[in-house]
């Protein structure tokens, strides 16, 4: 979806968020102010951030303004330019999941799975913000409701992930797992990702799990080291309720992780539910390659030998699907 012009924020604001533990990170965000500055654009930046980015508080320009970091910071702006890798993505994610600002990732890590952009390509990068020359995508969440003896206990909500993992190295958890309210199977592991299509990428993809396009709505069920027959990654509707149940005599506890970012101690007898989340998170998108090929390029998947449909073409081989034979 292309933003309507029409119903572009008044005056234009971008917020920028960055990873100011990196010089680079740092260095990028100065330039991306700078140069958004001086197209016109107004700039706000977090209060945390903005002493390390040389901005004061109040900020000497009156087009650059600095505002808390939380659930409003990205209220009336166009968009979140987030520089840094996927990890400064998913904060960015914190701060944006309410308003419905779109995120647009530059990438200062290192697969940067999320990031639509290079560093190198920052005055591109620019150029095409300055233009709205993107695309906005929702990405699927996850809700995440935690109870125990039948009271609520927390409820987060996660882009990548939620996982159930163990506290302690020396001891497994042993829980059940359902599926629509039917019990599936039961685990001695040492966690369980209920995952989307974006974080298939992420946690569940390095504990095995199946890569899911974007596009696919669907929920990923990924268990984590289980000693069972039974504990493959599976792929669900999108409708489906997934729930965890950590077993009452479980020795010690769990923990529940949302993208790595927010816990919640889980005691013995904890149930946790994942559902389809009901606000997606809007992800801004400079380019329309196919997820295919974002998939070779932050990989670094080996694909020398491909000819392409042109060319089997030209040697009489006719593309797949198409029911040809070689001439």
């Amino acid at each position: 979806m292309t933003p309507d012009p029409e119903q572009r924020p008044t005056p234009r604001t971008i917020l920028v968020v960055t990873h100011t533990g990196r010089a680079n990170a740092v260095d990028v965000a100065r330039k991306a102010v700078h140069r958004l500055r001086a197209s016109d654009l107004r700039v706000r930046l977090l209060a945390d951030e903005a002493p390390d980015l040389g901005v004061g508080h109040p900020p000497l320009d009156p087009d650059v303004e600095v505002v808390p970091a939380g659930p409003e910071a990205a209220d009336g702006c166009e968009l979140v330019m987030v520089l840094g890798g996927d990890g400064t993505l998913l904060r960015g994610a914190e701060l944006v999941r309410e308003s419905g600002t779109p995120l647009l990732g530059v990438n200062l890590g290192h697969v940067g799975f999320l990031a639509e952009a290079e560093h190198e390509d920052l005055d591109v990068t620019v150029d095409n913000v300055v233009a709205c020359a993107y695309d906005v995508e929702e990405r699927l969440t996850v809700d995440v409701a935690v109870s125990h003896d039948g009271e609520l206990v927390s409820e987060m909500w996660a882009l990548n992930e939620a996982s159930v993992e163990k506290a302690a190295r020396e001891r497994m958890l042993e829980v059940v797992v359902e599926v629509d309210g039917r019990p599936l199977s039961r685990w001695g592991c040492d966690g369980v990702v209920c995952a989307t299509p974006t974080g298939s990428t992420a946690y569940a993809f390095s504990a095995g799990g199946p890569v899911v396009w974007p596009e696919v709505e669907a929920l990923l069920l990924v268990p984590i080291s289980a000693h069972a027959l039974f504990a493959r990654a599976m792929v669900v509707s999108p409708r489906s309720v997934l729930a965890v149940e950590v077993l009452a005599h479980t020795a010690g506890v769990g923990v529940l992780w949302c993208d790595g970012r927010r816990s919640v101690e889980l005691p013995p007898g904890a149930r946790i539910e994942v559902r389809r989340g009901a606000t997606p998170v809007r992800l801004a998108r400079l380019h329309r390659a196919p997820f295919t090929d974002r998939l070779v390029a932050k990989f670094d998947l080996p694909i020398h030998g491909w000819r392409g449909v042109a060319e089997r073409r030209r040697s009489g081989i006719a593309g797949p699907g198409r029911g040809g034979a070689r001439a």
